[in-house]
């Protein structure tokens, strides 16, 4: 084989043809090419101004304040917080009677989290707006709207949290609670001052996580049948785009949502990113 022929073959390519790298390079201009052809057929042909009429009115949009930010983000921001703390505590429970050495509290964890994992929310949301009181005549369940959200989001969100708490609890090295048995700790204490502060540390990221997916179901709310002063962001877009017979109130709603979601998901990214540079 002459040099010129295993410089060829090196690069990926027959003498006198085009090398790997190029036929790369030449794909990804097409490509970009075919993105930028789309990209200018949808704006030339795009009816832009009734699209502005329809989803970014500014005078309906200008309407809808302060009321979107007063009630319907203050009440995403309640339904979701109290989802989240019901969910953190039910999923820190959840997880110890999952790791239990008792077999009836792990075959109890294990069913919850199988079943609560498995239901779509909607339906968890109907049990708690229907068949509560059905089941409990007369009961109330403390908070109102407030307290039917948060345990609707609270019943599933313990399920997805109890299986990332036990994760972390298992990635702390177990020499850990070894060495705090042998300075005399009882296990329940060891595992509340050594193991559990340092597994949260180790999920926080997920946790951060399942707070925004909290923040988004609590869209749900609406089958709860609750009140105007009630509404959370989805239902009153909803209800002001069926009012004024425009779409723009859904865009101001979902732009309400991204002001919670966003900071979110970069706080979750950033955390993350630490832990891994921890690790290191």
């Amino acid at each position: 084989m002459t040099a010129k022929s295993a410089e060829a073959a090196e690069v990926g390519a027959a003498p006198g043809g085009l090398t790997r790298r190029r036929r790369r390079q030449l794909s990804l201009g097409g490509q970009y090419g075919l993105f930028a052809a789309a990209v200018v057929l949808v704006a030339v042909l795009a009816d832009w101004e009734t699209l502005r009429l329809n989803f970014a009115n500014w005078d309906v949009a200008r309407s809808l304040f302060p009321d979107v930010i007063t009630v319907g983000l203050r009440n995403t921001a309640v339904y979701t917080a109290v989802g989240f703390g019901l969910g953190l505590g039910g999923g820190l429970l959840v997880a110890l009677m999952r790791l239990s050495s008792v077999p009836p509290y792990r075959w109890f964890a294990t069913a919850y989290i199988e079943v609560f994992r498995g239901l779509p929310l909607l339906l968890i949301f109907i049990f708690v707006g229907v068949g509560v009181p059905l089941a409990f005549p007369g009961a109330n369940i403390p908070g109102g709207a407030a307290g039917q959200a948060g345990l609707a989001l609270g019943l599933a969100a313990t399920a997805y949290m109890a299986e990332t708490i036990r994760a972390g609890i298992e990635a702390v090295p177990k020499g850990q609670l070894e060495a705090a048995r042998s300075l005399g700790m009882s296990h329940s204490r060891a595992m509340r001052s050594i193991v559990i502060p340092q597994a949260f540390r180790i999920i926080i990221p997920p946790l951060t996580n399942e707070l925004v997916l909290l923040c988004k179901d609590s869209s749900l709310v609406l089958f709860l049948g609750i009140t105007l002063e009630q509404r959370e962001l989805t239902k009153f877009g909803r209800d002001l785009a069926g009012e004024q017979g425009n779409t723009t109130p859904i865009i101001v709603a979902g732009i309400c949502y991204l002001i919670i979601t966003i900071p979110l998901s970069l706080l979750a990214r950033r955390l993350e990113a630490r832990q891994r540079r921890g690790q290191r």
